[in-house]
């Protein structure tokens, strides 16, 4: 029988402390194993409630954000979920342990290809990545029943939210001034609501395919 690694208790302990109270999302977390995700000279760090820095000058975030954006979309296993910025891929394979389908794009080549490596090696296989431009979502797979973007827009992500599916729910951090605020949007009657959530940090929204990398 496997003993359950200390590390990931501690961090799912903290993570309960932090205010993550879904049961579903604290078990996509214990289920995904952060030190896959993580550039191996960080591994000791891997299960640290923390952002890690990976290539082309991107993070991972922290575990904490990633269940607390995950919890307020309010996924089921019939959700056709959008992520803008797959990154390491981790934020993905949480999300692909709870919806049907997760659709990610992201802009840089090398990230994208580790992070569909590392869907193949976990087995996850419903999840289906792209490189392109992020800002501009995903219309050929639109409409979608969630929407989550891990990289901070400088305003309101109209573009992104239009392909959202009446009833659904996004989640993305915007630019206020001097700080980023994390804001939940649901489409309902063909009109969309925001309540802020929380401050964070994020790397910016970028528009474009990157050129290198």
């Amino acid at each position: 029988m496997k003993l359950p690694d200390p590390r990931m208790i501690q961090l799912v302990m903290s993570l309960r402390g932090g205010g993550v109270t879904d049961a579903k999302v604290m078990g996509a977390i214990e289920r995904t194993p952060r030190h896959l995700f993580v550039p191996q000279r960080f591994g000791d760090q891997a299960y640290d409630d923390r952002a890690l820095p990976i290539d082309c000058g991107q993070t991972i975030s922290q575990p904490l954000i990633v269940a607390l954006m995950t919890q307020a979309l309010k996924l089921d296993d019939r959700c056709k979920v959008l992520e803008i910025g797959t990154g390491s891929g981790y934020q993905a394979a949480v999300l692909a342990r709870l919806a049907r389908r997760v659709y990610t794009v992201e802009r840089y080549r090398t990230l994208a290809k580790e992070a569909e490596d590392r869907f193949h090696a976990l087995r996850l296989t419903n999840i289906v990545a792209r490189i392109g431009d992020g800002t501009q979502g995903w219309p050929e797979q639109a409409p979608f029943d969630r929407i989550i973007l891990t990289a901070s827009a400088p305003q309101r992500p109209d573009a992104i939210l239009e392909q959202l599916k009446e009833g659904g729910i996004a989640v993305a951090p915007v630019d206020r001034g001097p700080k980023q605020v994390l804001v939940r949007y649901i489409r309902q009657g063909g009109e969309i609501s925001e309540t802020d959530l929380l401050d964070v940090r994020f790397v910016p929204l970028v528009k474009g395919e990157a050129r290198a990398l």
